[in-house]
């Protein structure tokens, strides 16, 4: 079916992808917008509208304009589409020969790229096949250059990802460098310091929300007014998932982890998640919010979502109590004993059986009166204990950090100033006609730039020293709270998570056996405990 070409309504379809950026202004909208319109105005085609995907991969066909131009298509609207070249349409090599070879001819609609004197209307359209095999090659060519270089750059410590995590910002100087913010950073320390206090991920979450803090998406589009919050956040809460992930967040320690996920295919936007030795994890790439003490604390204690059980029963050695063959959690399973809460039972042989490891069973309220009269014994202090503790914590482990930042400060300053000195002599030389004035401005601008970065770091570092100064008294202050609560936990009557999670670090209990004694069998185990504030001290416990 032949049309002249006042029969045919154009469609001239534009795409630029970051990729095409370098091909420089022969690429650019303008420039094909220039090419297309006269190209219909010199051959008579009535233009119909113009459908432009900026920003978008030749890889992908979900692009807004190129659906709608799909739709105007199949309303009939049009029945010619023009395109600078055929990599414009597309760089897949599958899909663009589906459009040129089938759907087109089907919807009866003419194709031209005029740079690859491409015309479906012509006898002569062998080469199509060949130049869209090409731009796929290219496109491929490009992904791995782009990998490349995303894998140089995380490997250097550069941070690649489009946002900033919560509680850092982008360095306004370095995009790939992150810098503090320090509004949300305050809520980072709270998260940290609450859950280093023993609370679990769903208590924390339950405060931020009660107090309505900002979940980190919410923040994100508060700081990116042009997000949409609906693309990034469902409910709008903070959740234990929520926080359970940031617990487990480097980049708060001052190191940079990438790497976490890839792509199965340069196509496709489909991605797996490669295992946890394979991430490119670099360390002291910026400035920590959270001490490297607290954050080993927060991770020793295993926190994660706690809930009820049955009967209201909530294990409160849940990441504490572990299988002291295989380090697995002990895992609650029911109890067929009158009155018992449940047992513990070790978490790989509850889901793998004797393949893994052995029951190394034990009575839930026995193990709890254990660590009740062992806690009672242990948190025995008399005055020169408490005083002596005490002057640990005022001691708290920040001097050698407080050294090091006012050391970098010192060595700043005195940087500073040089450049300050240079600066004045740079006007003088200026003066007395010694450099030109295009010297001049350049020297000026370099040294300029260079002043305004050093003060700007100056002030993170005081802002450092400052919030050490104001943790440090914190701690001195809730020490001075712990051993009040010291005298309370002497007479003790119920355990708590809370007592749990600030004194004990872990629990290992071993493999029951039993002996004959008396004609009887006793059961015999050995259970660990190891105590927060007693080193690497444990305490054996024969149960009999």
């Amino acid at each position: 079916m032949k049309l002249n070409p006042t029969e045919y309504t154009a469609g001239l379809y534009l795409r630029l992808s970051k990729d095409d950026y370098k091909e420089g202004e022969s690429s650019s909208i303008s420039t094909q917008r220039k090419m297309l319109r006269a190209f219909a105005k010199e051959n008579n085609f009535t233009v119909y509208g113009e459908y432009v995907d900026d920003g978008y991969s030749g890889t992908n066909f979900e692009r807004p304009s190129f659906k709608r131009m799909i739709e105007d298509i199949e309303n009939k609207k049009i029945n010619l589409v023009i395109t600078k070249d055929l990599s414009r349409l597309g760089r897949d090599y599958i899909t663009s020969g589906k459009y040129t070879e089938i759907y087109f001819p089907s919807k009866f609609v003419r194709y031209i790229a005029i740079n690859d004197g491409y015309d479906s209307e012509s006898q002569y359209t062998d080469i199509a096949p060949f130049k869209n095999l090409i731009n796929e090659m290219y496109a491929r060519d490009a992904s791995k250059k782009i990998r490349s270089s995303f894998n140089t750059k995380m490997i250097e410590g550069n941070f690649i990802s489009n946002f900033a995590p919560y509680g850092y910002k982008k360095d306004p100087e370095n995009k790939n460098h992150l810098i503090p913010d320090e509004e949300s950073a305050n809520i980072v320390r709270k998260i940290f310091n609450m859950a280093a206090s023993g609370n679990p991920p769903v208590k924390i979450a339950q405060y931020l929300n009660y107090n309505q803090i900002l979940t980190p998406s919410e923040y994100r589009c508060k700081k990116h007014p042009h997000l949409n919050i609906d693309n990034y956040s469902k409910y709008k809460k903070w959740t234990s998932s929520t926080i359970s992930k940031m617990l487990k967040n480097q980049i708060y320690i001052g190191n940079t982890s990438q790497g976490k996920t890839s792509k199965i295919s340069f196509k496709s936007n489909l991605k797996i998640i490669r295992p946890k030795e394979e991430w490119i994890v670099v360390e002291n790439t910026h400035i920590p919010i959270i001490d490297k003490e607290i954050f080993d604390t927060v991770k020793s204690h295993t926190l994660r979502r706690t809930y009820e059980k049955k009967g209201r029963f909530t294990n409160i050695f849940s990441g504490i109590a572990k299988c002291m063959d295989c380090g697995k959690n002990m895992s609650a399973v029911s109890s067929r004993k009158k009155g018992a809460q449940a047992n513990l039972v070790c978490g790989a042989y509850k889901l793998h059986g004797e393949k893994k490891c052995t029951n190394h069973f034990i009575d839930y309220d026995e193990l709890y009166n254990i660590i009740l009269k062992t806690i009672r014994k242990k948190t025995i202090v008399n005055q020169n204990d408490k005083k002596e503790l005490y002057l640990k914590f005022k001691n708290f482990k920040v001097e050698s950090k407080i050294d090091d930042y006012k050391l970098n400060l010192k060595s700043l300053k005195k940087e500073l100033s040089n450049i300050d000195q240079t600066i004045q002599n740079l006007y003088e030389d200026k003066i007395n006609s010694i450099i030109t004035p295009e010297r001049f401005q350049k020297l000026i601008l370099k040294y300029e730039s260079k002043s305004e970065n050093i003060s700007k770091q100056i002030k993170n570092i005081s802002c450092i020293l400052k919030d050490i100064s104001q943790n440090k008294n914190d701690t001195i202050k809730s020490y001075k709270t712990f051993l009040n609560q010291l005298d309370k936990i002497n007479n003790i009557k119920k355990l708590t998570p809370e007592i749990i999670f600030k004194l004990i670090d872990h629990i290992e209990v071993g493999q029951g056996t039993y002996i004959k004694i008396k004609n009887k069998k006793v059961k015999k185990q050995q259970i660990k405990i190891f105590f927060r504030f007693s080193g690497n001290n444990s305490k054996n416990i024969y149960c009999v």
